[in-house]
């Protein structure tokens, strides 16, 4: 039997070597000196007995006690007809579907496969809500997870205030639980329960001009703007295009053509991650061809003032409105999206699916497949430049327009 001392003293050699304990319990001394306990044993397999080996740790991390230990309890199952090395390999395989079985490994799981279809915004804001603030359920084996488990995750949220964000983070956390349910590998979504639990946000809109009347002093407002052209292009063509402020910011030269009079922005740059087109109306074309001699040279059409390699900033059209004399509360850049929504609606009678599809929503058919990008865009070209006119009748006129347009309207 070998002693403390012999394994600590033992030397390495040319080639592997072994030191016997008892039982078939041996050290094997590697030629670098690096010392791994073994047994080796034979089971019964049929008419043959074979001979095996199992690695029961490295020394000094296993002391001679501690491989005694394993050896005992390896050699009694041996004894019982069983394979210690199978049952390794069937505990080591447990071991990592449990972990496959976390909350946060199928998080992440579910992040790699939903991600690619949304925008890098929308990803980001996704990654934080469960990499931040779902983080202590991420060890947790996700069957074991319960309503409470998740509600107490979410409190944390509420106690700093944050109740929208405690509302998304539970969306989250419902999807990633529906992932593990397609997957089998749970059978309830406890998120579900706990949406009428969380405190209820306050709703806060983007607000919008919604009157005709206001609409057109705006308008009027904006061909008075005294700063930069390339920032009052930008408030020119905001309500023209209905496209998001962070799209506009964005847009770029070789995405546009004003020959053809249509910009496609590409998925990477949506919030559904799919390329859109816009038709640019007569006066968008005209107003966007003012940059050409200032912008045309590089890669944005509203450049930053800082330089052209960055787009224009996010507030700059929002400084501008409000150096008009527009609170936050009267309007705001992306208000002019429902702005366009509703008095295409009530003032022109469009048909609300291609209003829908021109702001890039989500829009299905009758059989529940989403349109494609050129879904409708005959319509849709002519629906932009129906309303371009309408903004360009209310600001020399003030006045409304009629909605006797049948080629927009939904059929009876």
């Amino acid at each position: 039997m070998l002693t403390e001392v012999e394994v600590k003293q033992a030397k390495a050699k040319e080639k592997p070597h072994r030191l016997s304990d008892q039982g078939g319990l041996y050290l094997e001394v590697s030629p670098k000196g690096s010392k791994y306990w073994r047994y080796k044993y034979r089971i019964s397999t049929g008419a043959q007995r074979i001979e095996k080996r199992l690695a029961l740790g490295v020394y000094p991390e296993i002391s001679l006690k501690n491989a005694r230990e394993l050896h005992r309890e390896a050699h009694a199952l041996v004894s019982q007809g069983g394979d210690p090395s199978l049952e390794k390999l069937e505990q080591k395989a447990l071991a990592e579907v449990a972990s496959l079985n976390t909350f946060g490994s199928l998080g992440e799981d579910w992040f790699a496969t939903q991600s690619p279809d949304w925008s890098l915004t929308h990803a980001i804001r996704q990654r934080r809500l469960f990499g931040k603030d779902l983080l202590p359920l991420h060890e947790r084996a996700i069957d074991k997870i319960t309503a409470p488990d998740l509600l107490g995750v979410l409190r944390v949220i509420e106690s700093r205030g944050a109740l929208e964000t405690a509302r998304r983070t539970n969306q989250v956390a419902s999807q990633i639980f529906d992932h593990a349910i397609a997957m089998g590998l749970t059978e309830s979504n406890p998120a579900l329960g706990i949406k009428k639990a969380l405190k209820r946000p306050i709703s806060k809109h983007h607000a919008a001009i919604l009157e005709p009347r206001e609409l057109a002093a705006f308008l009027r407002a904006v061909d008075g703007y005294q700063g930069s052209l390339i920032v009052q292009i930008a408030l020119m063509v905001t309500p023209l295009l209905l496209v998001r402020p962070g799209e506009l910011r964005h847009m770029e030269w070789g995405e546009v053509s004003l020959e053809e009079g249509k910009w496609l922005i590409p998925a990477a740059k949506t919030k559904r991650r799919r390329d859109h087109f816009v038709p640019l109306a007569s006066q968008a074309v005209r107003l966007i061809a003012q940059l050409k001699p200032y912008t045309g040279d590089g890669q944005y059409v509203f450049p930053s003032a800082r330089g052209g390699e960055r787009p224009m900033s996010e507030n700059a059209v929002l400084y501008a409105m409000r150096g008009l004399g527009i609170t936050k509360d009267e309007a705001t850049p992306h208000g002019f999206r429902a702005t366009a929504r509703t008095l295409m609606d009530e003032q022109l009678g469009m048909r609300s699916d291609l209003i829908e599809h021109q702001l890039a929503h989500a829009v299905r058919d009758a059989t529940g497949e989403a349109y494609n990008r050129t879904k409708f865009f005959p319509e849709r070209i002519k629906l932009m430049q129906r309303w371009a006119d309408y903004l360009e009748d209310l600001k020399e006129g003030g006045g409304t327009i009629s909605n006797n347009v049948s080629i927009f309207r939904k059929e009876a």
